[in-house]
């Protein structure tokens, strides 16, 4: 299917690899112009098209606003990937003000500074897309070890949600899309790690994973290239009537409607 995403000017944080890398990838073959942010750039990645850049700062988040500027004489279509959480386990007790700002500062912050720093020239061009990607840990959290992740999550939820109800009127469409478990590199490394501990293989290490999250009936975590999908379809013209609205994509993790 062509998304008529040609030409298309696009900004993906955390573009490098896992659900980022997946969707520079699909974008780039639809023939749309993609800049990639990241802290640092990958082997190989081409220079023109990627930013290193810290986005939990405010110098980071101005430094790739700046770039899409210069270099993409604006921008289309916005991705926010970014986020993941470093909090350790052992529930709220465990979470002081270091953990909670870090939450906040990765999942939250960058996505409101670069669409405050992008939008003014969406709104007068008159079009634009803004995709912000969640997770099902705000809906679901695990008391445990995310819920400062979650909390930061379902922050971002009703800013997006708030946010595409200011602009929508005014041409830009904003959605969100929320995946449950995604088989990236981080999470093969994080299920080896579990089989490891409990004496098993990578299998047993995804099914340990599964059953922590209550189970999935698609009996698998989702691919970051299934994700990747689901944006670019959102974010191309032929989804032109949907905005403000959230697409959960987990396999049926979530037992409710």
């Amino acid at each position: 299917m062509d998304l008529e995403l040609a030409g298309r000017r696009v900004l993906v944080t955390a573009g490098t690899k896992g659900i980022g890398g997946a969707v520079v990838e699909l974008f780039r073959a639809q023939g749309a112009r993609v800049m990639a942010t990241a802290r640092t750039r990958p082997d190989g990645f081409p220079v023109e098209e990627f930013v290193a850049a810290d986005l939990t700062t405010p110098e980071g988040c101005a430094t790739v606003a700046q770039a899409v500027k210069g270099r993409l004489g604006g921008v289309d279509v916005i991705v926010h990937v970014l986020g993941g959480s470093s909090a350790p386990a052992g529930g709220f007790a465990a979470l002081g003000e270091t953990e909670w700002h870090k939450e906040l500062d990765l999942n939250l912050f960058p996505a409101v500074r670069l669409d405050r720093a992008l939008l003014p020239g969406m709104l007068s061009q008159g079009a634009g897309v803004i995709i912000h990607v969640t997770s099902i840990q705000h809906k679901l959290p695990l008391p445990e070890s995310t819920t400062a992740y979650a909390a930061a999550k379902a922050a971002l939820t009703t800013y997006s949600k708030s946010l595409s109800k200011e602009v929508t009127p005014k041409g830009i469409r904003v959605m969100r899309v929320t995946p449950g478990w995604v088989e990236t590199e981080a999470a093969v490394a994080m299920a080896e790690r579990l089989a490891e501990d409990a004496g098993t293989d990578y299998e047993g290490g995804k099914q340990i994973i599964m059953k922590a999250l209550g189970g999935i009936p698609l009996g698998r975590p989702s691919k970051p290239a299934e994700v990747a999908n689901l944006i670019a379809f959102l974010a191309s013209p032929r989804a032109a009537a949907i905005t403000g609205t959230e697409y959960v994509i987990d396999g049926g993790t979530i037992p409710t409607a």
